[in-house]
């Protein structure tokens, strides 16, 4: 009876690790493939991820040198707008306070560190099904 509940519950938290990893990689290809560069012709380049531990960090980078890094631990999400179209659009990640960490670098206005309650990432080719499909990833790895 013992070896059959240690069986059974080695098999539980296996399917909710690799439900875990399933959600995460699902997430950040969903957010990897739709981010629309082209809404900022002054970007030069830029990271989006969402780590393995729950982070999502996004980093710009304008053709200036100027940079601006954005990022929240997800046990901290709220909830997610979206506004646009399926052509084009813009999901915007809030969190219950201020809990997303706002940094820019080689700002001639001066580097500033500073908190914020919301992300905003512009997308392109997001269809209802995929957002509500990401909404449920993102809720399912908070308490995860």
């Amino acid at each position: 009876m013992v070896m059959v509940l240690a069986v059974s519950l080695l098999s539980y938290g296996f399917n909710w690790y690799a439900d875990k990893q399933e959600s995460l990689l699902w997430a950040s290809k969903c957010l990897l493939q739709s981010f629309d560069a082209m809404v900022d012709p002054k970007l030069k380049k830029w990271d989006l991820a969402l780590t393995p531990d729950a982070f999502i960090r996004f980093k710009k980078t304008y053709q200036s040198g100027r940079q601006e890094y954005y990022s929240f631990n997800l046990r901290r999400f709220k909830n997610m707008d979206y506004t646009g179209t399926n052509v084009r659009g813009t999901i915007c990640l809030k969190t219950m306070g201020d809990d997303v960490i706002v940094q820019t670098y080689n700002d001639p206005k001066g580097n500033v560190d500073s908190m914020s309650t919301s992300i905003k990432i512009p997308v392109r080719g997001l269809e209802a099904e995929q957002l509500d499909s990401l909404l449920t990833n993102l809720n399912y790895l908070k308490v995860h």
